[in-house]
């Protein structure tokens, strides 16, 4: 019950999303920040090499 109240006291859903529009596109800010994210993290899943042990360098 405490974490509700505290995402509650971050997160105001009492007011309408707010949206971007590019001509025919349109797309909630939050919608847009989550795809965002996720291009990030696939960028960095493929620029960050993996520790391997041995081999070759």
């Amino acid at each position: 019950m405490i974490g509700r109240s505290i995402l509650g006291a971050l997160v105001n859903l009492t007011k309408p999303g707010m949206y971007v529009h590019w001509g025919f596109i349109q797309i909630s800010v939050a919608n847009l920040i989550v795809i965002g994210l996720m291009a990030l993290t696939f960028i960095l899943a493929i620029a960050i090499p993996f520790h391997r042990k041995g081999g070759r360098s």
